[in-house]
């Protein structure tokens, strides 16, 4: 159980780009970042209104000096101090985040970024070898892996408990934008603008989510092809969609599906995944996100709960609270962060054996996501064609 105490015998110097009053993320990053005290926040540029980023900054805690103007002067500045900052999370819409993530890495710095990691896999292959070169991390906030109970999955698949693994039926499909939403909202506008967010609306903002949940859960899979489908149901979002089918062929002969999407009316998440084996199944959905759904072929149900002894050590250690009390996203992102921290602390050290069997969303999970979405607007694009997907 995590009680508080801090992970490493420090604590990270941690800058932020992004994530400021107006961000309608920033808070849940700081929150994740600070809970454990794995990071200290001493330096960042909050928003494109330099002045209204630092006197947010200066709210903060952090020092006026050190609230800059651009992310090239906080990288330059930073490095020239004895105390600078040795990470940065970047919260900055997603056009942005492969040129603040290549200087940051050729700043020398470890870096913590939103998703998409960027909108190509000759972006994102590039970011990888940056990694190597520097010798720095690439943390990816796919927030709801930090869940415990998804790395209860990921061992009970592990032990063989489902069996043959053939189907994973996965879903992130809300109505919060059945309606032009973003015309009288900037905060939306820009997830539904090309030159913000990319090639694809709900593929990248939603389908990454449970996409990344599978690839966790199901470690040992590689997506061998796939087809897609996306439909622009509010008509001025075109050529983005906001609702997306996805068919997938695994390299153990397993089959998957996704479907993504914004204007399903009614629903507040709609955020599932459910893995079907020889022998059973599991499912997870992120409104009840304390339980598993346990299913034997011939047995009655089983709703395994967070934070119970029947659960693995994986998936106990990262309890916050003892069971019968909920815990939500918030702890989720706070696990993720303390795995960015462990994960820093161990790539500075030199520490490949452990770094080899310890999980976190890194800068190969944005790969995938990335060539993912890619891939996924080229089948649809040419009509729906079963396209190839070699990235593993």
């Amino acid at each position: 159980m995590i009680n508080g105490l801090k992970p490493l015998n420090r604590s990270v110097r941690w800058g932020m780009v992004g994530g400021g009053g107006t961000s309608q993320i920033g808070y849940i990053h700081r929150s994740a970042a600070l809970r454990d005290h794995a990071f200290t926040l001493l330096a960042g540029v909050l928003d494109i209104d330099a002045e209204r980023g630092k006197a947010f900054g200066v709210q903060l805690g952090i020092a006026e000096d050190r609230c800059y103007p651009d992310y090239a002067t906080l990288f330059r500045e930073e490095a020239s101090r004895e105390d600078g900052i040795e990470a940065v999370s970047i919260a900055t819409p997603n056009n942005t985040h492969f040129a603040i993530c290549k200087a940051a890495l050729e700043a020398g710095l470890h870096v913590i970024c939103e998703k998409p990691l960027c909108f190509t896999g000759e972006e994102a292959s590039i970011l990888a070898a940056l990694c190597r070169t520097h010798k720095k991390i690439i943390g990816v906030t796919y927030g709801y892996a930090g869940h415990q109970l998804i790395l209860q999955a990921r061992q009970m698949i592990e032990e063989g408990l489902l069996g043959d693994i053939r189907i994973i039926n996965m879903s992130f499909a809300h109505g919060f934008h059945a309606e032009a939403v973003e015309l009288d909202n900037p905060s939306t506008r820009w997830r539904v603008d090309p030159k913000y967010v990319g090639p694809g609306y709900v593929l990248g903002d939603l389908a990454t989510h449970p996409l990344f949940l599978a690839e966790t859960m199901l470690p040992q899979l590689s997506i061998t092809r796939l087809l897609c489908s996306r439909q622009s149901f509010v008509k001025s979002r075109a050529p983005l969609e906001d609702n997306a089918y996805v068919l997938m062929e695994y390299d153990n002969g397993a089959v998957g599906s996704m479907w993504c999407s914004a204007v399903n009316c009614g629903s507040m998440h709609g955020q599932k995944i459910r893995v079907v084996g020889s022998k059973a199944s599991l499912e997870w959905w992120d409104e009840q996100p304390n339980q598993l759904r346990y299913e034997i072929q011939g047995e009655p149900v089983r709703i395994l709960e967070r934070g119970m002894p029947y659960l693995s050590s994986q998936a106990l250690a990262d309890d916050r609270i003892g069971g019968g009390h909920p815990e939500g996203l918030f702890e989720a992102w706070s696990n993720l962060y303390r795995r960015f921290a462990i994960a820093i602390d161990a790539t500075d050290r030199g520490d490949a054996k452990f770094l080899e069997s310890f999980w976190y969303p890194d800068v190969h999970a944005g790969q995938i996501g990335v060539n993912w979405v890619e891939h996924c607007v080229k089948s649809a694009d040419a009509g729906g064609e079963w396209i190839d997907f070699n990235i593993k």
